[in-house]
């Protein structure tokens, strides 16, 4: 009787990507079908809330990919997951498809709404004012490319290059990190304060915005892009105020388009929290070098594994870390991996061009429940 609970279980937990094994703070759903190939997600836990975010949205016109890492609370991040591919969808039908223009309309409506959001919760909760999120999206239609992003979430591709007559797979970064610990970014923020000489500190060890955060572009953080918040006496009171002349940060994303090619293998969308422990050449080698399914989980798992050599601890032991004080060890991680088999010709390919769903990673994986992780699947075949 258990031996038949569990057969019956197994299939039930592959539909709705349930945690298995023995991390309890990570959520995964191995591999699913999207108009020109399959994607595979995970998500590991370490904030007392998670402020990671993130959702696949599948059609037969196209796949659309957001990773969302909150900073200060999960508000902006969940915020962000409820309301920018729907402003997407808006502004893609009212022009006739996606473009530059349509993706960043879409940023920019999500961050007037959220900072409507601000200006109506401030009074009872003044600190929402201080929570933001980094944002990355990624859509594919009609074999063209989109990635779109704000701060330090990163989209790399893997792709097939031909060196000596062998193949081989290389990365190819396909967004820019908005953060000021790379110079570029730290002297382009400079550059637009040249009256403020303590715009960016170095501060606990890293390059920071006002001595607080290192993103210099993202969805929230109110109080660095409004200067009358920092007059607000609700704010001055309860909040975090900053003296500002002008805005330290912004909401403008930056947008790369490319059409795909043949020799474009997969595409790797994850927050830095990945990135901070695995380079994009390690995270392209693993995907290239392992099955498919459970690859978003794999990668994840690299991850940790990486941070218990840096602590010199066992991974089975940095698994039974609980939330909050895990992030003493490490970032929430979020990783979605897209494969990209639209070039390849083959038959099996014909149910995925029809496929239809959407994929939202629970709020929190540590409480999760019906309630609070959805996964619809909304697969249906056209005939």
């Amino acid at each position: 009787m258990a031996m038949m609970l569990r057969s019956l279980a197994r299939p039930l937990e592959r539909c709705l990507g349930l945690r298995a094994g023995g991390d309890g703070l990570m959520w995964h759903t191995d591999l699913k079908p999207h108009a020109s190939g399959d994607y595979s997600i995970a998500v590991v836990q370490a904030n007392k809330n998670l402020e990671d975010q993130s959702q696949v949205f599948t059609s037969p016109l196209g796949t659309y990919v957001g990773v969302y890492d909150g900073h200060g609370g999960p508000e902006a991040s969940r915020f962000v997951n409820k309301h920018l591919f729907p402003y997407l969808h808006k502004f893609a039908t009212e022009q006739g498809g996606l473009s530059a223009d349509v993706i960043k309309k879409a940023f920019n409506a999500t961050e007037e709404e959220f900072l409507h959001l601000v200006k109506q919760s401030l009074p009872v909760r003044p600190q929402i004012a201080s929570v933001g999120s980094c944002c990355l999206v990624g859509a594919i239609s009609n074999d063209v490319l989109y990635v779109a992003n704000l701060g330090d979430s990163r989209a790399v591709l893997g792709k097939r290059v031909s060196e000596d007559k062998k193949n081989k797979v290389v990365a190819e970064r396909l967004s820019t990190d908005h953060n000021v610990g790379v110079e570029e970014v730290r002297k382009e923020v400079e550059a637009l304060h040249p009256d403020d000489s303590h715009v960016v500190v170095y501060t606990r060890g890293v390059w920071r915005i006002k001595g607080i955060i290192q993103v210099s572009r993202s969805i929230g953080d109110v109080y660095l892009k409004k200067p009358d918040f920092y007059r607000d006496p609700i704010f001055q009171r309860f909040g975090n105020p900053v003296p500002l002349k002008r805005p330290v940060i912004t909401a403008e994303p930056s947008i790369l388009i490319r059409k795909l090619k043949p020799q474009d293998l997969f595409l790797i969308f994850a927050s830095d929290g990945l990135w901070e422990q695995l380079s994009d050449e390690t995270a392209v080698d693993i995907v290239f070098r392992n099955p498919r399914a459970g690859i978003a989980k794999r990668l994840v798992s690299a991850a940790l594994r990486e941070v218990a050599k840096k602590r010199e601890m066992r991974y089975g032991d940095i698994k039974k870390i609980e939330k909050g004080i895990r992030r003493h060890f490490h970032d929430d991680i979020t990783v979605i991996v897209i494969y990209l088999d639209q070039h390849r010709g083959s038959s099996h390919n014909i149910v995925k061009h029809n496929a239809m769903g959407c994929t939202t990673a629970p709020v929190d994986i540590y409480s999760y429940n019906a309630d609070e992780g959805y996964e619809g699947d909304l697969l249906q075949t056209v005939s």
